[in-house]
């Protein structure tokens, strides 16, 4: 197999890693910041909920929660699984086990501002609690947790590789399948060469917007 013929059929795969990748940030992300509410919500029965989800999704494997989402509709309701349900069980798992994640970094990043924040906004005139969160306090969080957003967001992009669990034909899937047809270490390399410079430029995006808000220090 040329090296054309093999970048050809490994594109179908880099797409579908995208595909995940950018669909796990928009449902995880503001998916984490509910969940972080929930978190430091003071209804301690909410917030027990909350916290035993965050724990199970935390302590247990994706590759576990992939296959529950999968087979959980027919082993558990009898639901018949369609063929496309599965890069949807891919969507969802990987949404709900990032949104714990990003829920505990943003709580971590909140609880870091101090309270005279709250109070200075007041005294400026801002009397509602949303509107001095969203305003005053949001801004100053996200600055704080991007590194460690940023973080997630690498090891998202490896992560991507567990939808083979499910039949799901990404990057990594495809390479395996050539290199086992063909013999060769090649799909490996381009592989690799894949996440290498999609992790960089998401560490050079990261980096940039990081330094856009050097002036919320």
């Amino acid at each position: 197999m040329s090296l054309s013929v093999m970048l050809q059929q490994l594109a179908s795969g880099m797409v579908v890693s995208v595909e995940i990748f950018v669909v796990t940030l928009l449902f995880s992300l503001p998916l984490g910041l509910l969940i972080c509410f929930g978190r430091m919500s003071k209804n301690p029965a909410i917030r027990g909920i909350v916290s035993a989800y965050i724990s199970v999704m935390r302590g247990t494997p994706l590759m576990l929660q992939l296959m529950v989402v999968y087979f959980g509709p027919y082993f558990i309701f009898g639901i018949r699984i369609s063929m496309g349900y599965s890069l949807i069980a891919v969507f969802i798992a990987f949404s709900i086990n990032y949104a714990a994640y990003f829920a505990e970094i943003y709580r971590g990043g909140i609880e870091s501002i101090s309270a005279g924040q709250y109070e200075a906004a007041k005294i400026f005139g801002i009397q509602q609690s949303p509107d001095i969160f969203f305003r005053i306090i949001l801004p100053q969080v996200i600055k704080r947790i991007l590194p460690s957003v940023t973080n997630e967001v690498i090891t998202l992009v490896k992560d991507t590789s567990l939808a083979f669990v499910v039949a799901v034909s990404e990057m990594f899937t495809i390479a395996k399948q050539i290199a086992s047809a063909q013999t060769t270490m090649m799909p490996f390399v381009i592989a690799a060469v894949f996440y290498f410079v999609f992790n960089l430029l998401v560490a050079i995006v990261m980096d940039k917007i990081e330094k856009k808000l050097n002036y919320y220090r």
